[in-house]
């Protein structure tokens, strides 16, 4: 009489001789990855090393006699830091705060900040093969922080770099 363990060995041989082989997932040393969002009617992706974590607006305590885009003070798990509206930095414009918007933590010297978008897309993964011009990505004020960009399914995505933002001037000062 065969014991249990020679039973279930001999299941486990004939699955084995008829499993089918999955495709070997490959991923290429230059694939780049970032998370994905919208600003105005631009798509952009920052690195994934410049994104702490992406949660929901946090309440905000107003700072008076601040910079308008700087819409004050946010409290996430006990720290406090800036919350900007990074589109009105960028584009002069208010972003349109909605139920359930969400907001990108982002590292930079003296502690965390946090930037409103219009709408995240979640991760993105681009190839060499899909660089592309920044061009409109890359005008205005995005010029100084969008100099790359690729193509995905119809879409141009500049990529926004975060470190850059962070360490300008003019966003470390929100003081009016």
């Amino acid at each position: 009489m065969r014991s249990p363990f020679d039973i279930l060995e001999a299941y486990e041989q004939r699955s084995l001789q008829h499993a089918v082989q999955l495709p070997g997932r490959e991923f290429a040393a230059e694939l780049w990855r970032g998370v994905g969002y919208r600003i105005g009617n631009r798509r952009l992706v920052s690195d994934f090393r410049e994104v702490v974590e992406i949660v929901p607006m946090p309440q905000v305590t107003v700072v008076p006699g601040a910079q308008p885009w700087l819409l004050g003070v946010g409290n996430l798990r006990g720290n406090l830091f800036p919350v900007i509206d990074l589109k009105y930095f960028l584009e002069g414009q208010f972003t349109s705060l909605s139920e359930g918007q969400r907001v990108l933590i982002v590292r930079q010297a003296g502690g965390d900040v946090a930037l409103t978008i219009d709408e995240l897309y979640g991760q993105r993964s681009f190839t060499p093969g899909q660089a592309v011009e920044p061009g409109r990505l890359a005008q205005d004020r995005y010029r100084y922080f969008v100099d790359r960009a690729y193509r995905d399914d119809g879409h141009d995505w500049g990529v926004f770099s975060l470190s850059l933002l962070s360490r300008t001037p003019e966003f470390r000062h929100a003081a009016a």
